[in-house]
């Protein structure tokens, strides 16, 4: 085979180089500098992506070199999602190099290189998509790799959300938390979102691509009407039945939010001090029924605290029967081992809640095996936590059933739940005994006054759509907020700044459809369909002729 000229060297450059701009675009589609989420932006991006993989394909097509071909598509779709995972958590360089004091030359290849190995995904993906879909020509040209397009991405997803501890931030549906599509939250979840603006979008650069294999007339337009049958869709159920979930009350709540300096939040006499006084403070005078204290806001270990402090707290709200406090606080010792954890202080004859985080983040919470040598570079009080249950009691408060998740636990929509689903004997029903509310208590302090903050914010506005459940929202530095079940943001005190939050929420019972298979199945639905659109497309293919 002759060898590429300078020219054609040049084009391959010039469209490695769009698909690493286009993906650092798609980024910026999860939430801008004010914290919005533009659907619009990320189709965009992911269409000059498509078109590029597109291209790819007619090249491949022509060259007849299938191993060629894959590896041309896995370098595409490796380039795409490089740059969109780098411009999504590029943050994390603040954590390793401001506070953990990692030089600055290893953080950010430590950041490039988590980003390229999440993106082997992708590549592979782009891959096998670019191989599958060579011979294949007319109407099945189009569907199939529409079809397949969109099953491989989300397989490419849901790999990275769930294997190795998994790490889904920045997926693809977070984007459409403010479009039309978010409709479909309460159906497939955030992966179901994303499985269809990929497919749709690849639907449409295959019919609009100008090339011998371009599909006919009639199947651009079944194309479009599909786009058209699934924007209107979601927007025609919504006015026909707005809720799956109704109304369980309202109930008054007040989220603390103490700023402590992150670089001293953990240092003896100062970080430490600040935090026990102000917080203290706050739950002493606190007048709302329930008030919600974030992750580590006692970053002590209750025995480790100055002598009375936390017995102080306990007979304050036992003698105040009508008021209860979730507070974020590391528990166990040396010998029971432990937990990131938010308990409860209230009524004295209540017994005492407690909520042990399920989902640990690697590198912050646990060392993975092998890698015990990363805590040479850092300079960060690194815990070895055990891990809850990942289904656990809920907490009956105000005639409310709260549970609470901690940190980036509501990244994880299928594990959420699936503490909403009917526990074994319970009719369908009857969900008396199921959340009414999310709590979530975080502290992202780590990565400073970044996109980070309006990240996390999206997703669990995203959770709420998903299962339609109100969500609190307690941080150390931002954003602490109060959302509904529809995500909406009802009130958000300012990043950055210490203060209290007051507000009214909405409780919801029922489950809806995501709700529903993913409380009992997880992701394995998703999974399923997947692998079968992949395994359809793959059998399927026409010999190619020689």
């Amino acid at each position: 085979m002759a060898k590429p000229n300078r020219a054609w060297r040049s084009w391959r450059t010039f469209r490695l180089m769009t698909a690493i701009l286009v993906g650092a675009g798609q980024a910026l589609a999860l939430a801008d500098g004010a914290g919005q989420a533009h659907g619009w932006l990320q189709a965009l991006c992911m269409g000059v992506f498509c078109s590029l993989l597109v291209k790819e394909l007619k090249v491949s097509d022509a060259s007849k070199a299938p191993r060629a071909s894959l590896r041309a598509g896995a370098l595409l779709g490796w380039c795409f999602a490089w740059g969109w995972l780098s411009a999504s958590f590029w943050w994390l360089y603040i954590a390793m190099h401001d506070f953990g004091g990692m030089p600055d030359w290893l953080a950010v290849c430590a950041v490039a290189v988590l980003s390229g190995a999440l993106s082997i995904y992708y590549a592979i993906a782009c891959g096998l998509w670019v191989r599958w879909m060579q011979g294949i020509q007319g109407s099945q040209w189009h569907w199939k790799g529409a079809l397949s397009f969109s099953a491989l991405w989300t397989l490419s997803e849901l790999m990275r959300g769930q294997w190795f501890t998994g790490f889904p931030w920045g997926a693809i549906g977070y984007a459409h938390v403010d479009g039309w599509l978010s409709a479909y939250a309460p159906w497939i979840g955030v992966y179901g979102i994303g499985a269809l603006v990929a497919g749709l979008v690849m639907a449409i650069s295959l019919s609009l691509s100008g090339d011998s294999g371009k599909p006919p007339l009639y199947a651009t337009l079944q194309s479009l009407a599909v786009v058209c049958l699934l924007l209107i869709s979601p927007w025609a159920w919504t006015h026909l039945q707005a809720d799956w979930t109704h109304s369980a009350g309202h109930a008054q709540v007040r989220l603390l939010q103490g700023n402590i300096a992150q670089d001293e939040k953990f240092i003896p006499g100062r970080g430490v001090e600040d935090a026990l006084t102000w917080y203290a403070q706050r739950l002493q005078d606190n007048t709302a029924p329930l008030v919600v204290a974030p992750e580590t806001a006692i970053p002590l270990l209750p025995s480790r605290l100055p002598q009375g402090y936390w017995q102080t707290l306990v007979e304050r709200y036992h003698q105040t029967p009508q008021q209860l406090a979730l507070v974020g606080v590391p528990l166990g010792s040396e010998q029971q081992g432990y937990s990131n954890a938010v308990v409860s202080l209230g009524p004295k004859d209540m017994a005492t809640y407690r909520y042990d985080k399920h989902h640990l983040v690697p590198f912050g919470e646990f060392i993975p095996p092998l890698f015990q040598w990363f805590l040479r570079f850092m300079n960060i009080p690194l815990g070895n936590f055990d891990r809850g249950s990942l289904q656990q009691p809920t907490l009956k408060w105000q005639g409310q059933r709260l549970v609470p998740n901690i940190c980036y636990e509501d990244l994880f929509g299928e594990e959420l739940a699936a503490q909403l689903a009917p526990s074994a004997g319970m009719r369908v029903d009857d969900l008396d005994a199921t959340p009414t509310v999310l709590v979530n208590v975080s502290n992202i302090g780590w990565f400073g006054d970044t996109v980070a903050i309006d990240q996390h914010l999206n997703i669990s506005r995203m959770r709420s759509l998903e299962l339609q459940r109100p969500m609190l929202r307690a941080t150390n530095t931002g954003a602490t907020a109060i959302i509904d079940h529809h995500g909406r943001v009802q009130a958000q005190l300012p990043r950055f700044t210490r203060g209290e939050l007051n507000g009214t929420f909405e409780g919801r019972s029922g489950l809806t459809p995501f709700a529903w298979w993913a409380g009992r199945w997880g992701l394995t639905p998703l999974w399923g369909v997947c692998l079968l659109v992949c395994l359809w497309t793959a059998r399927g293919r026409a010999p190619r002729q020689p």
